[in-house]
């Protein structure tokens, strides 16, 4: 009797294991975003448990539930955390939206490929297209001003088409041409060297290469600091890399248009009061004693009253002078010549993009044109950009991109 009800009780033992095996089950899908391409290595894990998985390099994943769970999180890195309800489910197809917050923690690398910036290992810092836009630069150099810690922008005052000087993390070399970041636009190294510089001895300055990139076009740059960042690079990137990241193209339905108007205008902002009862140094005319205009013994006292003593004038009284052009003038305050020479600077920008395609083949195409005028007399910078970026993918393996920016520039100074 007693052998009786111990195999009656193995065999409820058996029954109760069959019974709970049976009740696990598999869930296998598809995860891909909202324009329906396949995400690789997203995390699923099955709710309130440690079992876990990822899907594959084609967005399939495979998972075992325990007993009584059903529900599945998905996560990964630039989009929403996503939780289903698998009940009764053996294959569930999910699809995972971008989010806003979690992209800002993505950064594109040296070699161009997005990570998360928790995960690298060197200084690296990012600024979106939209903040070179909004208070509008025609040297995308000048933009970096104050938005990137350990880097200083000087803008040289020889108006809108003038070079810009980017230093990071301090001067290395005696000699400004060689304190110059190396500049890659789309994986691309460009030469950003400054086109000659205007100083007291005079001189021109034709301005950088930057000055050929349409802001409109940027989706970011990213500012890589130290060695490890510039490795890639090699010497060349000795002083940092700027990487900058172009807009392209995306499979949407229909054709999608983007339009950007923008303008600017600027003024002097700093006009120093000069004193106003005394006239400049040097000879004027002949009816005025000027202890400033006497001849000079020597070599030596001609240099010091070329630099010092001419700076102090007679007063201005009102006496008759004869001037340089030989007319004879009341040697007076003439009034304001700031406002005579100062103007006020405009800058006028319209954009426009064009951008579509499939998940296989997808192009951007924008045409932008600027008109600026600065705050100095005659001067002023005018460009139009033409930009064409396709991207094409042949099977799994072979992907196609071609970029290509024409600019014409015209520059008076």
């Amino acid at each position: 009797m007693k052998q009786l009800h111990f195999l009656v009780f193995v065999l409820l033992l058996f029954a109760g294991i069959s019974v709970a095996f049976a009740q696990k089950r598999t869930v296998s899908g598809k995860i891909t975003d909202a324009s329906g391409k396949a995400i690789p290595f997203v995390n699923v894990t099955v709710k309130g448990t440690s079992v876990g998985t990822t899907s594959n390099s084609d967005g399939i994943y495979s998972i075992t539930l325990p007993e009584k769970s059903n529900t599945l999180v998905f996560t990964f890195v630039g989009y929403r955390a996503l939780e289903v309800n698998v009940s009764n489910l053996t294959t569930a197809d999910v699809k995972l939206q971008e989010d806003a917050g979690e992209l800002a923690g993505v950064v594109v690398t040296a070699l161009g490929i997005e990570r998360n910036k928790k995960s690298l290992q060197y200084s690296i810092t990012q600024v979106a297209g939209e903040n070179l836009t909004q208070a509008r630069e025609a040297n995308v150099g000048n933009a970096l001003e104050g938005r990137v810690a350990g880097v200083n922008v000087s803008k040289i005052a020889s108006g809108p088409g003038g070079s810009s000087r980017v230093v990071i993390r301090g001067i290395k070399t005696l000699g400004s041409t060689l304190n110059q970041p190396l500049y890659v636009v789309d994986g691309v190294p460009m030469d950003n060297t400054n086109q000659g510089q205007a100083g007291i001895w005079g001189g021109a300055d034709q301005g950088d290469a930057l000055n050929s990139i349409n802001p409109d076009d940027i989706a970011t740059i990213s500012v890589l600091k130290g060695a490890s960042a510039a490795a890639l690079y090699g010497s060349r990137a000795a002083n940092c890399v700027i990487l900058i990241t172009t807009k392209k193209g995306s499979a949407r339905k229909g054709l999608g248009i983007e339009y950007n108007f923008n303008y600017v205008f600027e003024t002097v902002d700093n006009l120093t009061d000069f004193q106003k009862t005394h006239g400049t140094g040097g000879y004027v005319g002949t009816t005025l004693q000027n202890s400033v205009a006497k001849k000079a013994e020597s070599i030596e006292d001609a240099w010091n009253n070329w630099w010092g003593l001419d700076g102090w004038g007679p007063k201005l009284d009102g006496s008759d002078v004869v001037q340089f052009d030989g007319v004879t003038r009341p040697y007076s305050y003439k009034g304001d010549n700031w406002s005579r020479f100062y103007q006020t600077g405009h800058a006028l920008t319209n954009s426009i993009a064009l951008s579509g395609g499939s998940e296989t083949q997808n192009f951007r195409l924008s045409l932008s044109d600027l008109r600026s005028d600065g705050v100095f007399p005659n001067s002023g910078f005018d460009r139009t950009n033409i930009t064409l970026s396709t991207n094409s993918k042949f099977g799994k393996k072979l992907t196609v991109t071609a970029r290509v920016l024409y600019s014409n520039e015209k520059t008076k100074n």
